[in-house]
């Protein structure tokens, strides 16, 4: 018998820095030690008296096991750490470069980094991108792509290239190879071809058109 103050010739220095999206250690080891033996192998294996488990590698890596094995938390020693949770959640840190990726039954994978972007990344094959500054993006599986900014603009772009943009006043710009339009609130329209012609057409049904130079070409009323 032990007591948990005693170490093994197998507890080597492991990088211990709170992870981000690591919870601490939640198993219940109690406090009246515990069994331990010592396998072929060299690892050593420690029973305690909740009949919580604890496995120490030669290599530093340990690996700790709830009495009900609903929990699970492995110390790799790198400094990975990776716990599988009651849920059935599984995390893993990765400690090269600080990032976390906890991936859900139902199979919606979530990633935070140091720099605090998050990626979700959905069962359909979406994926959801927070940015450090709260710009968010979605990568669809159409190819198609959308952004969303903190100041409610919203840029989406389709699998062939073109660009739709609305703005929180309500203008809106679509962007093509055949022409960029801008549509605004109170029904003008303005389009510029890629010949340099502008044509502008009003809510009164007035159309005026410029050539490349800026020379009005057409100015009539419909």
């Amino acid at each position: 018998m032990y007591s948990e103050t005693e170490t093994s010739m197998v507890d080597l220095p492991r990088k211990t820095n709170q992870k981000p999206g690591i919870s601490k250690s939640v198993i219940n080891k109690g406090d009246k030690g515990y069994d331990e033996m010592t396998h072929t192998d060299g690892k050593v294996e420690r029973i305690y008296s909740t009949g919580a488990r604890e496995i120490l590698f030669t290599n530093g890596t340990r690996k700790e096991i709830s009495a009900d094995g609903q929990y699970i938390s492995v110390s790799f020693f790198n400094g990975d750490i990776k716990q599988i949770m009651p849920d059935q959640r599984v995390i893993y840190y990765y400690s090269e470069t600080q990032a976390t990726h906890t991936t859900y039954p139902d199979g919606l994978e979530i990633l935070q980094f140091p720099n605090n972007q998050v990626e979700k990344h959905y069962p359909d094959g979406t994926k959801e991108i927070t940015f450090p500054d709260q710009i968010i993006k979605y990568l669809f599986p159409s190819g198609s792509e959308e952004s969303i900014f903190p100041d409610g603009t919203v840029i989406k772009v389709d699998r062939n290239g073109d660009k739709t943009i609305e703005f929180p006043n309500g203008q809106r710009e679509i962007h093509n190879q055949e022409y960029k339009r801008r549509e605004y609130p109170d029904g003008t329209v303005k389009t510029v071809y890629p010949d340099g012609k502008q044509e502008t057409r009003y809510s009164n049904g007035r159309i005026r058109v410029k050539d490349k130079d800026g020379n009005i070409i057409v100015d009539k009323r419909c």
